[in-house]
């Protein structure tokens, strides 16, 4: 099993940019690959990025394509995700998970381990 806790959200004006930080205890953190999934009010949790194992390949939504980074550093058991030229519309509760392939973050909302969530919310 593995523990996520995330954080780094806060308020940010349109434009701004912002760093999460997703620290994860447990199993060998290098056996996962990680992803970002955000909810905003009334909508479904929607993937974000994803970022393999070792880190080489990764993975994001149209959306976020262009603004957003996902890395990570297997030393500190941490992923992020840089957020930039960050939109209103990114707005939303952001949550850290882990999976076995980054092909499966891609691909299904359905994962068994969920960090608790850090809140996104960006002003116009």
């Amino acid at each position: 099993q593995v523990q996520l806790v995330e954080s780094g959200g806060g308020l940010v004006q349109a434009g701004g940019s912002l760093r999460l930080s997703c620290a994860a205890s447990g199993r060998t953190f290098s056996s996962y690959a990680m992803g970002w999934f955000r909810q905003a009010p009334g909508k479904e949790r929607e993937f974000v990025a994803a970022i393999s194992r070792s880190g080489v390949s990764t993975a994001y939504a149209d959306s976020v394509k262009g603004r957003f980074t996902i890395s990570r550093d297997n030393a500190k058991n941490t992923v992020y995700l840089q957020m930039n030229s960050l939109k209103p519309e990114d707005t939303a509760v952001y949550y850290c998970t882990a999976a076995d392939n980054i092909v499966v973050l891609t691909t299904s909302r359905n994962h068994d381990y969920w960090g608790q969530g850090t809140q996104v919310t960006v002003s116009s």
